[in-house]
């Protein structure tokens, strides 16, 4: 057991004396620092105001003149009206022409006056002139949206004065009409929402279960890749076959794999305390007020599951990985060795982040059961389906008898794998070595 203990701690010592660990771990952080202040960020470039255009127009004095004049009072009424109108209209001089007036409203844009200008043209069969905003920007669409529903809260108006209807009436007919969601569990979930969820408690939860997600994948790939990558460089370097007269090898197989946990939960624990400190400052805080974003929401048995799920998947990848990287003797070949551990990663990761808008399917109820997706998709339905208990029972019973089975087999390749150098064996090379020891 000291043996065990003492590979434990020469894992995690030799990995916090490398400089990129260090260096990766900080960067991190500082990434996470960003992603929970971004309500904030994205505020301050907000400015907390509306942008303001300011249109240019000309009401001439011949032809539609006077239903254009109209028309533009009651634009200019219109924005009046508002606390923080984004459109602003400037009345020009007639010149007496019409290339003269398209002259003049094009030079106070020049003059940096206006940002663009209205037109009226013949009286269309809704009762409106014809509208035309012109300006230099390519595709103004907040300026046209603006204009149009401002042209079309005219129209209504016009439509009501017409039909005689009173203010009440207008009340009545644009009161709006809710209906509330509420996500409901059949059967005993697994989850404490047996009431139901708000739509704004979906929404946290949506939002925590992606972050879990992108966690647990982060957090397995990265230490399973550390373990592959230390073992390989062992083996390559001749140091294992020094390593192997003192310590047996399943001792340093495990002994690296719960090292590598313990390194794992530490970037857990630093990356969730810098998340936990951003989130708690002033001005987050009412960054997430503002969005409806309340972290009290949170279910806290979904944490509880994380953890678990966590804790089940890491040793399911470990296993697999340290196995793989014993039978690798060049770390330039071990990318290659992993890469189907790693598309069974990305697959379970890819399902759970693509099925997040509709988590019900057929194809996420089957991936939550098989041990290598479970991690990543049992947690999407925990989060937003709020599945029966003895399904999240079946998932964790199946996925730990994968870790028992994978551990086995892993050990019993790590146990071969160690001292075969040269090319990758064959498996039928590997399956001759292994039936020589016993686990």
């Amino acid at each position: 057991m000291s043996n065990f203990w003492t590979v434990v701690s020469f894992t995690v010592r030799n990995k916090f004396r490398t400089k990129s660990f260090l260096i990766t771990t900080l960067i991190f952080a500082i990434l996470i620092s960003v992603g929970a202040n971004l309500p904030y960020l994205i505020s301050l470039f907000n400015n907390d105001g509306v942008k303001t255009a300011s249109i240019g127009y000309i009401v001439a004095e011949t032809g539609n003149g006077a239903e254009g004049a109209k028309l533009a009072e009651q634009l200019k009424a219109y924005y009046t009206q508002q606390e923080q109108p984004n459109v602003v209209l400037v009345d020009f001089a007639d010149t007496g022409t019409d290339a003269g007036n398209e002259q003049a409203l094009k030079q106070g844009i020049i003059d940096q006056k206006i940002k663009g200008y209205l037109t009226f043209g013949d009286v269309q069969a809704n009762g409106l002139p014809a509208v035309t905003y012109k300006s230099e920007k390519l595709l103004d669409e907040s300026t046209t949206r603006s204009l149009q529903g401002a042209l079309q809260n005219i129209r209504t108006e016009m439509i009501f004065k017409e039909a005689g209807l009173s203010e009440e009436q207008k009340v009545q007919l644009f009161a709006p009409v809710s209906i509330e969601t509420m996500q409901i569990a059949a059967e005993a979930g697994a989850g404490s929402n047996a009431d139901g969820l708000s739509p704004e408690q979906q929404a946290v939860n949506m939002g925590l279960v992606s972050i879990i997600v992108i966690m647990l994948f982060f957090v397995i790939m990265v230490t399973g890749q550390l373990i592959a990558t230390e073992i390989t460089s062992e083996k390559g370097s001749r140091v294992m076959e020094i390593l192997i007269t003192s310590v047996s090898p399943l001792t340093q197989m495990f002994g690296k794999v719960f090292g590598m946990f313990l390194i794992g939960l530490f970037q857990l624990v630093l990356y969730g305390a810098v998340m936990i400190l951003n989130l708690s400052m002033p001005q987050n805080k009412d960054a997430f007020m503002n969005w409806n974003i309340h972290f009290d929401q949170i279910d806290p048995s979904l944490i509880v599951y994380a953890v678990i799920y966590y804790l089940a998947g890491y040793f399911l990848y470990a296993m697999l990985y340290a196995a793989i990287g014993s039978i690798v003797s060049r770390t330039e070949d071990l990318a290659q060795a992993v890469m189907p551990i790693t598309i069974l990663s990305l697959a379970g990761f890819y399902i759970s982040t693509f099925s997040i808008s509709n988590p019900d399917t057929l194809l996420v109820k089957i991936a939550s059961y098989v041990p290598f997706f479970s991690p990543f998709v049992m947690m999407l339905r925990i989060g937003l389906t709020n599945p029966p208990v003895w399904q999240v029972l079946l998932s964790l019973g199946i996925l730990f008898v994968s870790i028992y089975i994978f551990g086995w087999l892993g050990a019993k390749i790590y146990r071969t794998g160690v001292l075969m150098y040269g090319k990758r064996p064959t498996f039928k090379e590997l399956r001759k070595a292994m039936r020589a020891y016993k686990i």
